[in-house]
């Protein structure tokens, strides 16, 4: 009895007027773990002041440095760069929410509505590749943020890396599920006949109306699909990754999701169950009572199950696959979808390095040996 209550998930105070988070999937602002004080807002029965929408700010990030190091076992790359902090997307069950807390922010709204953006980033990035010291192998984007969401058309950061990277002929890949990397069709194209690419887009569900409840600005799922048929029309390799998969919510649709991939041209497909680290796990509770109050416990009571009795186990090996029977035949399901669709489970692909090449620049001297 005591284990089923456990699983029942309970609202956090709504400080956020509706109208006001009109679009966005986090329904409240609620503090971060590093802070010491909380404020609750609660209707005395006076009148408010107006309510106004929360609108996206952009802030200015300040680090000196953009490629970000990994060392996790579990994890198929070394390397990242993320042109953004905080996604505008605003999905509810995005495992990054809770670094905006490292920045002072609130995973929840703040997430989705306080971008920081590193307009620097391609200098940086050029800084770094022409250190004696640098090791090539593949550059990641995508694994915190998504460098394709909307703030992206204002400010073109990511065109501006892809440029760098290909004057130096570095090997990419890049996870996302905006539609604005059609934009830069041209320069994949180019990264792909070189093999210096692969391309993953994330899909959770084919439901239009479920996506637009748990991630309100990103691509529609039919959208997504396009993108992966013109991509793979342009030669680049493709994968469709199941991310995250929801027990009891998205579940049933893994054989079909495949399906759709494989149709619109992906070569391989990748799946991780749900996460709920930190802030998430409430944030993404609050978000279930809300729209689907009728299944919220039996959605909990899964994901649980997959996590060892709780809402989330981080320990490798577990926390992208998950644990016990349901989680097993999950994986099993998956696999023969897989072989049903003559996939190949996703895995970073041997992109070349060995075309990797300092350009040369103004000003640079020339070598005697050329």
């Amino acid at each position: 009895m005591h284990e089923r209550e456990s699983a029942i998930p309970r609202r956090l105070p709504d400080a956020v007027n509706v109208e006001s988070r009109r679009g966005r999937a986090a329904a409240s602002n609620p503090a971060n773990r590093y802070e010491r004080l909380a404020t609750e807002a609660v209707d005395d029965g006076w009148e408010r002041e107006e309510t106004r929408p929360h609108r996206t700010q952009v802030t200015i990030d300040q680090s000196r440095s953009v490629l970000t190091r990994n060392q996790s076992p579990d994890v198929p790359f070394d390397r990242s760069i993320n042109p953004y902090r905080g996604c505008e997307h605003g999905c509810i069950y995005c495992f990054a929410r809770p670094t905006h807390a490292q920045l002072g922010f609130s995973p929840g709204l703040d997430f989705e509505t306080r971008i920081m953006v590193k307009p620097r980033a391609a200098e940086l990035l050029e800084k770094a590749l022409r250190k004696p010291s640098y090791k090539v192998q593949p550059i990641a984007m995508g694994t915190n943020t998504d460098p394709y969401q909307p703030v992206e058309r204002e400010w073109r950061v990511m065109r501006q890396i892809l440029e760098v990277l290909w004057n130096y002929r570095h090997p990419i890949s890049i996870t996302t599920k905006g539609a604005l990397i059609l934009r830069d069709l041209d320069l994949m194209e180019k990264f792909a006949g070189a093999g210096l690419l692969n391309v993953t887009i994330s899909l959770t569900t084919l439901d239009k109306d479920l996506s637009r409840a748990m991630e309100p600005r990103a691509a529609a799922p039919g959208t997504r699909i396009r993108i992966i048929r013109a991509l793979a029309e342009r030669g680049v390799p493709v994968s469709v990754n199941l991310a995250p998969v929801i027990p009891a919510l998205t579940d049933h649709e893994i054989e079909r999701m495949v399906t759709a991939g494989a149709e619109a041209g992906a070569v391989s497909a990748g799946m991780i169950l749900l996460r709920l680290p930190l802030e998430v796990s409430a944030l993404f509770r609050d978000w279930l009572v809300r729209e689907f109050p009728d299944r919220a416990v039996r959605v909990m009571g899964r994901v649980r199950e997959t996590h060892g009795g709780k809402d989330y186990d981080s320990a490798w090996g577990k926390r992208l696959r998950g644990e016990g029977a349901h989680a097993t035949l999950i994986q099993r399901r998956f696999r023969l979808a897989l072989e049903k669709n003559g996939l190949t489970r996703r895995r970073l692909a041997n992109l070349r390095t060995d075309l990797f090449r300092l350009p040369v620049r103004a000003g640079d001297q020339l070598r005697l040996d050329l």
